[in-house]
C-alpha cells in the first residue's frame, strides 16, 4: 500500500495535475486560510456561524470545504453574511 506522500508525487508528475495543484495553493488557499483564521479567532465552531447565518451546519461545513475542493466558489453574498456570522466585513481588494 503506497502512503499519501508517494501518491501525491505520482499525481504532481502529471503536469496537468501539478499546475491545478499550483494554482490552488496560490489563489484559494489563503482565502481558506482566512475564512477558518478568522472563525478561529472568533472562537466559534461552525455550528455556531450556522446558527448566526440561519443556516444548518452542514451549509457552513460546505461552504468552508468548497474553498478546499475548488469545485464550487460560494458567492459574496455568502462570504459577507459568514463574515458578519463572526463578527466581521468582507473587504474583497484587487492587486
Amino acid at each position: 500500500m503506497r502512503t499519501y506522500e508517494e501518491l501525491k508525487a505520482i499525481a504532481l508528475s502529471n503536469p496537468v495535475v501539478r499546475a491545478e495543484f499550483e494554482r490552488i495553493e496560490r489563489e484559494e488557499m489563503p482565502m481558506l486560510d482566512a475564512i477558518l483564521k478568522a472563525r478561529k479567532e472568533a472562537k466559534l465552531t461552525q455550528e455556531q456561524v450556522a446558527k448566526r447565518m440561519g443556516v444548518s451546519t452542514p451549509v457552513v461545513s460546505r461552504l468552508e470545504s468548497a474553498l478546499i475542493s475548488g469545485k464550487h466558489s460560494p458567492s459574496i453574498a455568502t462570504l459577507k453574511r459568514y463574515a458578519e456570522a463572526m463578527g466581521k466585513r468582507l473587504d474583497i481588494r484587487f492587486a
